[in-house]
């Protein structure tokens, strides 16, 4: 039986706009983080990421969250001390996502140190991508982690959204645990965003702590309201 996590190289291209665009982010990405010497055909690695991000249990960890991530962090790329490696932790950070499991983050991470020292990608650059992945565990990057802070903010940058989006966000959260009971969700998700309001800042890039900390704390606040209340 073929590894689940192990990158399949026979999917052909998707020639729809959406995913094309993704995938030439993919090759400027990865051709930028190369070490320079011939490696394999670069495409196949994107399919095979473009297909996990499609997988029909998605409904926020999906083709828009990607894409959404990689547009703030290429708002964001001037606080990065790597930006192409910050792109690529973009590109596996949900990687590998089943919502019944605890270990996705771990999972994404170890896909990465399989996938991109095959790809070409030298073995500092991916050690630097597998750690970010992890650190969507907590969104709680050190104060002097540039990289950090820019997939970080870029992750949880939703959480600022205009209240109308938060709320298809937030759906589309309890969407994906539709399997979890409605109490059992409710506590289960207040908790989770108790522990974000906790955290002393959300954002740590200046424009982010500038531009989306109000913003997305008024939108925690209101949900966790919304949550308390059975609504």
């Amino acid at each position: 039986m073929p590894d689940p996590d192990a990158l399949n190289t026979s999917d052909g291209p998707n020639t729809s706009g959406a995913l094309d665009a993704l995938r030439s982010r993919w090759l400027r990405t990865l051709l930028a983080a190369r070490d320079g010497a011939c490696h394999p055909d670069p495409y196949p690695y994107a399919d095979n990421l473009l297909k996990r991000w499609s997988e029909p249990q998605r409904r926020y960890h999906t083709l828009d969250h990607l894409t959404a991530v990689l547009d703030r962090v290429d708002e964001l790329e001037e606080y990065a001390d790597d930006p192409d490696a910050v792109r690529l932790a973009a590109w596996f950070h949900d990687a590998v996502y089943l919502p019944e499991r605890s270990t996705n983050e771990e999972r994404s991470a170890r896909l990465a140190e399989r996938a991109l020292p095959e790809a070409g990608v030298p073995q500092e650059t991916t050690d630097e991508v597998a750690r970010l992945v992890r650190l969507t565990v907590t969104h709680d990057p050190a104060d002097d982690d540039a990289n950090g802070a820019v997939l970080c903010d870029a992750d949880l940058a939703v959480l600022a959204a205009p209240p109308e989006s938060y709320a298809r966000y937030a759906a589309a959260v309890r969407e994906e645990y539709s399997f979890v009971p409605d109490d059992a969700f409710r506590t289960g998700r207040a908790a989770v965003l108790r522990q974000l309001l906790d955290l002393s800042r959300l954002f740590r890039t200046p424009y982010g702590e500038r531009e989306w900390e109000a913003p997305a704390r008024r939108n925690i606040a209101a949900e966790i309201e919304r949550l308390s209340g059975g609504s």
